[in-house]
């Protein structure tokens, strides 16, 4: 069993050094492979079809959300090629098992008219307010992920251009704009950090001990702020204003590829899930512009 944990190991060790997949991907996989192992009481080895198809069955019956079966697979399929690669198995028994298609989730938004009045309610006295406000007008501005707000530091702001220096998945580097709106009340935080803490961190958003915040401190406070602010029952978590500013520059004009090099996808195909339009959209573009509408172009 020492040897089958240290196959584990060693492929975890590989996605972290070479592959540069982030800490959460890694403990996912581990996971994913863990219960793998265990199922298989680590006889892994030379597994039948009929055997990888208990173990499916066990998953299906466990959950039923297929975008977890789908990454368990894809996460035991990738382990096994790395051995072989490693020349330490001599096939790959997921390479028969089809990867279910997941459910295609349209991304959940908030309107550009609920996006400003948020904003511009927010309260912007004391510090943690301020701040408060400063991470959510970025947030909104940059379409920037959790983490890579969370790691912002100061020398990757330039304010005299308006750009963020932004490090996002495997390393890869991007500019990313932001607004004046956005610039102004980032200074006015970063002051005041400065005076609070007395001393200057190299990171940009600190909690209350002027230490970098963390994921899960951004995610309790954009709910609780949004819950104070807001009667609209929507679910907020800060995943959804990087949807909403991709979803409204999309709805102005902006081209997709252009919004896929600021989000930092590596494939279109990831962008492409804010192009489809809303029913209220598509009446109006049909009603506008259909030969045989009742609507007069004319008119509009």
């Amino acid at each position: 069993m020492d040897k089958k944990r240290r196959d584990l190991t060693d492929y975890l060790d590989y996605l972290s050094d070479i592959k540069k997949f982030s800490p959460n991907t890694i403990k996912a996989y581990k996971q994913d492979i863990d219960q793998f192992m265990i199922f298989f009481n680590f006889e892994y080895q030379n597994l039948s079809r009929d055997k990888i198809r208990d173990f499916l069955s066990n998953l299906y019956l466990t959950t039923t959300n297929r975008s977890t079966v789908s990454r368990k697979i894809y996460a035991i399929r990738s382990f096994f090629q790395y051995l072989i690669q490693q020349g330490r198995s001599e096939k790959n028994p997921m390479d028969l098992i089809s990867i279910p298609k997941a459910d295609k989730k349209l991304p959940e938004i908030l309107t550009e008219d609920e996006m400003v009045r948020f904003l511009d309610e927010l309260p912007g006295e004391s510090l943690s307010e301020i701040r408060n406000k400063a991470l959510i007008e970025l947030f909104y501005a940059s379409g920037l992920r959790l983490s890579e707000l969370t790691n912002l530091k100061r020398e990757n702001i330039n304010f005299n251009e308006r750009l963020l220096r932004v490090l996002g998945k495997g390393n890869k580097e991007r500019i990313v704009p932001f607004n004046r709106k956005a610039g102004e009340i980032l200074k006015k935080y970063i002051a005041l950090s400065d005076t609070e803490f007395k001393q200057s961190s190299e990171y940009i958003f600190l909690n209350y001990r002027g230490e970098k915040i963390s994921e899960r401190g951004i995610e309790k406070i954009v709910k609780k702020v949004f819950k104070k602010i807001s009667d609209s029952g929507k679910n907020v978590y800060p995943h959804l204003f990087r949807h909403s500013f991709a979803t409204h520059l999309l709805q102005r004009g902006v081209d997709l590829r252009v919004i896929q090099e600021l989000l930092g996808h590596s494939n279109l195909s990831t962008t492409e899930k804010y192009t489809t339009l809303n029913y209220s959209d598509l009446l109006k573009s049909y009603n506008k512009f259909h030969p045989r509408s009742e609507s007069d172009p004319a008119e509009e």
